[in-house]
């Protein structure tokens, strides 16, 4: 029922947090300074939206935030708006111009991402360009989708991950068409246009407003779907594009969710081989040995679930997120994982429940504080056609958990949503090529557990363009997670636009 919330930015957040960093932000530097002029595409009716003019207000500390519209429906353009809210982050030297970030997801808060800025672009990166947030369509700020209300979603996100009765297997069916119902129902006039390529439309209405001939894009994870799909609609548009932790456009929903499975699969055999190295691991043997004592651990939540001193069952499917969300990161998730088996394993399971809520955004008083876990379902929706009946989704899982124990079912049940979407998908997996840019730069992490390595390799190999730098390391993206190889020479890439292909960097998580 759930897909694995695949963005960089719940780890930033959480590096953050751990180490109780704050920001210290000065004023705003003047920004009434003309703006260059901008491509501008004609006609197709969207001369008003290219048009229009961003009205930057102070913000977050040492931000500025603005809003502008985009078409509901590009085909349509005249049929209403939704609103896109942005934030930036002046250069604190001469700008070169503005570098557009997205954390990923779908559903991540580019907004809130930027705000972190520090911790996610170099101080290099930031003394040259401005950097730029937004909320991508459908998304946070930026004319939400609505589906679930807070007590559905802790449904959802509790319901059972591995249904092996007809008892269980109802229930995923039942909440897979209430949350299509929901989201049709309560977003009536914007659930079937938050697809990927109209929120790459929206991105070149920014860039335009920003006064920015050229886009200069960081994208990680669902952010290099984006980046990718914008360089194949507006090749002669782009500028330095990073895309770091790719996602293959060929790939179908399942073809998605069966590579995450193997590749969490791959992270928890890391991390258990890698906890037995240190002297808080609370696991007793390395390899298969060690895994199933996690395996064993969720098999008997399955059975068991336990009651949180909130009053809340704590289940299979959220003992399985809490692994998940930890094995991102190797430097903060890992440790935090050791410490988290180790209470569960003592029968305390506060620590595994309190990085579900965090991953999810559920909050102390049982709301959530965005719309990820709806925006998430309903872009990958609409992206790509395949849904699967229930029957094939009980095959699929049987077959999967084979190969992927731990993971395989549950990411085998995290499409069923699709399959009772009210709307058609208007994408299909393809190859993207992008003919006419100028070099991308797409970098790959060996065991990144989320976007797998071939992954990264797939899309360098279809861009017309496409250059690939590779971390040999662990951990989901590579840029600014702790190798200072691949930060140089990211860096000087958006400086000089020149990289060497086929790179490799040894010095990471």
């Amino acid at each position: 029922m759930r897909k694995f919330l695949a963005i960089v930015l719940a780890i930033f957040v959480a590096i953050v947090t751990t180490l109780g960093y704050r920001m210290t932000q000065s004023d705003p530097a003047d920004s009434s300074s003309p703006k260059p002029s901008a491509s501008v595409p004609q006609g197709d009716g969207l001369d008003g939206y290219y048009a229009q003019e961003l009205e930057w207000s102070e913000c977050n500390e040492g931000f500025e935030c603005a809003t502008f519209n985009v078409p509901i429906d590009y085909a349509n353009p005249a049929d209403g708006a939704m609103q896109i809210s942005a934030i930036r982050k002046l250069a604190t030297g001469t700008a070169l111009g503005s570098l557009v970030l997205n954390p990923g997801g779908p559903g991540g808060s580019g907004i809130e991402y930027t705000t972190y800025a520090e911790y996610v672009v170099s101080d290099t990166l930031r003394e040259n360009f401005d950097i730029v947030g937004f909320d991508p369509r459908g998304v946070g700020e930026s004319t939400p989708v609505e589906c679930l209300d807070d007590a559905q979603t802790e449904e959802y996100i509790a319901l059972d991950g591995s249904p092996d009765d007809q008892t269980e297997i109802d229930q995923a069916q039942q909440m897979a068409e209430l949350f299509g119902q929901t989201c049709a129902a309560n977003s009536p006039d914007t659930f079937k246009f938050l697809d990927t390529v109209s929120a790459t439309r929206d991105i070149d209405i920014l860039r335009a407003l920003l006064g920015d001939e050229k886009l200069n894009w960081l994208g990680k994870s669902y952010g290099t779907f984006l980046g990718a799909t914008y360089a194949d609609l507006f090749p002669d548009r782009v500028g330095r594009m990073l895309l770091d932790g790719a996602i293959d456009p060929t790939l179908t929903n399942e073809q998605l969710s069966y590579g995450q499975a193997l590749g969490f699969e791959l992270a928890l055999n890391r991390f258990v081989d890698d906890c037995v190295t240190k002297s808080d691991c609370p696991l007793s043997a390395s390899g298969a040995a060690g895994v199933s004592e996690v395996g064993d651990l969720l098999i008997e939540l399955d059975a068991n679930p336990i009651t949180l001193d909130d009053g809340r069952l704590f289940t299979q499917a959220m003992g399985t997120l809490g692994v998940v969300g930890s094995l991102y990161d190797k430097q903060y998730g890992w440790p935090e994982l050791r410490t988290n088996l180790g209470l569960a394993f003592d029968g305390d399971f506060s620590g595994l429940a309190s990085s579900v809520d965090f991953y999810t955004g559920r909050q102390s008083d049982g709301s959530y504080k965005d719309n990820s876990n709806d925006a998430i379902a309903a872009v990958n929706c609409l992206d790509r056609p395949d849904r699967a009946t229930t029957e094939q989704t009980v095959a699929l899982a049987s077959e999967w958990k084979k190969v992927a124990p731990n993971f395989g079912e549950y990411l085998a049940w995290s499409n069923i949503s699709c399959s009772y979407w009210q709307a058609e998908a208007t994408g299909v997996p393809k190859e993207i090529t992008a003919p006419g840019t100028p070099t991308i730069l797409v970098v790959g992490t060996v065991n990144d557990p989320a976007t797998p390595y071939a992954w990264s390799q797939a899309l360098a190999a279809q861009l017309s363009k496409g250059v690939l730098l590779t971390l040999d390391g662990d951990g989901h993206t590579a840029y600014y997670q702790g190798s200072k190889c691949i930060d140089e020479i990211v860096d000087n890439f958006y400086l000089t636009g020149e990289v060497e292909d086929g790179i490799t960097c040894t010095d990471g998580p």
